[in-house]
């Protein structure tokens, strides 16, 4: 099923249990993201903020529309129990069955349209999400909307913004992102850049926004493959770029080249408050469009496991996926560890020659996805990555202190890298590690490979396969798939 729009992925919530509606009156200021925050830790359903402190009644904000895999595959159409490979063929699904929008005339989007002296961030619910943020973040589960001035390529991603005043907006930009790369093309000619934020759109689209579909594809395209469905878009009223019709709320604007006002700084998905405070580019916002009743979608950023942890770690899984299908790097699993915050990735593989594990952690890291993915775990196909009972084992067991950690100094960096220093983060500048825990080739497999001890390994076929037929019958609960 494709949700037309948030709305209807709320009532598709609700069936399950994984919303709460809260009719109590709440305070913009932390109170909405500490909630939100403690919903994420401790797994209970996301928030809908039905009455904001000093906010017309109908002014409403949800948080953590795909905080956890279960909704993720909700908003997907999967079982809610969906294994972690469901999520990653889904898609795939998506990035080969490019279904293009359509555009329609008028949408919901349209029901309120604030243009010029009228226009004031201000009259929307804006959480002051964390305490120590630089302000008040209006721009934290959304899409921003940009084109490429020499392709007209139109990139669709998800960067965080800040309120400065009453039409303007600050946030990061940075050269190894997408609108970096945009960005860039706008300053060197001193021209403005056109922009818009589409706010409480339907899921799949701010899903897709997260995870760094590659340079030229539209990324309206790809969800309207996983949707199964295109994506109804409509023009906006001030800049040449086009919205998800359905849309809560949108800001149209310009960012404009070569000014600077300091950002932030913001509890990021890293689970620490890792970017200083920094003079970041500005948008001026020209125009407000937003429905009736509009719900502001957002996230609280944090210790995982939040939006930020389920959503961009499909599609980067995605992008280690490709990357090794195309040049034919045989794998048995890829696993991104949610929990780590995309930092740790994981590749089960067979060994047809040796040192596999070094061709794949060069494959990744050469590709865009893998500038956000510093430290490779490669182990063996009897290991499912998935498991991380079984990945903890194999660090623990088959990973040589010596010969199996390898490091590359001087890597392209990733700014919100929390270990990395205040020079590397400024520059962009990092390391990557590279975990091999395979067993070399040329050792003799029947004298220094050691059998492992578990119930695929030790039994016979036939005990084995009774076991599991008769699993319940001894009295035990049948146990329920694993993400």
């Amino acid at each position: 099923m494709a949700f037309k729009d948030l709305r209807e992925f709320i009532d598709k919530l609700k069936e399950y249990d994984e919303i709460q509606p809260i009719d109590n009156e709440v305070d913009w200021n932390l109170e909405i993201g500490a909630i939100l925050r403690r919903c994420y830790e401790i797994e209970d359903p996301a928030p809908l903020f039905n009455k904001v402190k000093g906010y017309p009644e109908g002014y409403r904000v949800f948080g953590g529309p795909l905080g956890t895999f279960k909704r993720l595959a909700i908003a997907m159409g999967l079982k809610p129990d969906a294994h972690y490979n469901d999520f990653l063929d889904k898609y795939d699904q998506g990035m080969k069955q490019h279904i293009k929008p359509v555009v329609v005339s008028d949408g919901p989007c349209k029901e309120n349209i604030m243009l010029g002296k009228d226009v004031n961030l201000y009259k929307l619910p804006a959480p002051m999400i964390h305490d120590g943020d630089g302000g008040r973040y209006i721009c934290t589960w959304h899409i921003t909307i940009t084109k490429d001035p020499d392709t007209g390529w139109v990139n669709w991603g998800m960067y965080r913004r800040m309120i400065h005043n009453k039409n303007t907006l600050g946030g990061m930009i940075l050269p190894t992102q997408h609108i970096g790369s945009i960005f860039k093309k706008y300053e060197d000619m001193d021209k403005p850049m056109e922009f818009a934020e589409a706010i409480g759109t339907e899921p799949i689209t701010a899903f897709v926004g997260t995870s760094a579909t590659p340079y030229g594809v539209n990324e309206a395209d790809v969800v309207g493959g996983i949707r199964g469905e295109p994506v109804e878009l409509v023009k906006c009223e001030t800049v040449d770029l086009m919205v998800p019709a359905t849309s809560e709320i949108v800001f149209e604007g310009e960012v404009l080249p070569n000014v600077r006002v300091d950002e932030g700084p913001f509890g990021e998905y890293t689970g620490y408050r890792a970017s200083p405070r920094a003079p970041r580019p500005i948008m001026q916002v020209k125009a407000i469009t937003h429905r009736n009743d509009p719900i502001l979608t957002c996230s609280c950023m944090g210790m995982p496991l939040d939006d930020s942890d389920v959503s961009m770690n499909i599609g980067f899984a995605w992008g280690v996926r490709k990357a090794l299908d195309d040049i034919g790097i045989p794998y048995t699993g890829v696993y991104i560890i949610p929990e780590s915050c995309c930092f740790f990735t994981v590749v089960a593989t067979k060994t047809p020659y040796s040192n596999i594990a070094h061709q794949i952690a060069s494959c990744i890291w050469s590709t865009h996805v893998g500038t956000f993915l510093p430290k490779i775990i490669v182990v063996n196909e009897d290991v499912d990555p998935t498991n991380l009972k079984d990945v903890v084992h194999a660090l623990g067991s088959k990973l040589h202190p010596v010969r199996g950690i390898h490091v590359v100094e001087n890597a392209v960096g990733w700014p919100l890298a929390p270990y990395a220093s205040l020079n590397e983060r400024l520059w962009g500048k990092d390391s990557k590690v590279l975990f091999d825990c395979t067993w070399p080739l040329d050792w003799p497999e029947e004298i220094a490979i050691p059998p492992k001890a578990s119930f695929n390994n030790v039994y016979p076929d036939r005990i084995q396969k009774k076991v599991l037929s008769n699993w319940e019958k001894y009295g035990f609960k049948k146990k329920k798939r694993r993400q």
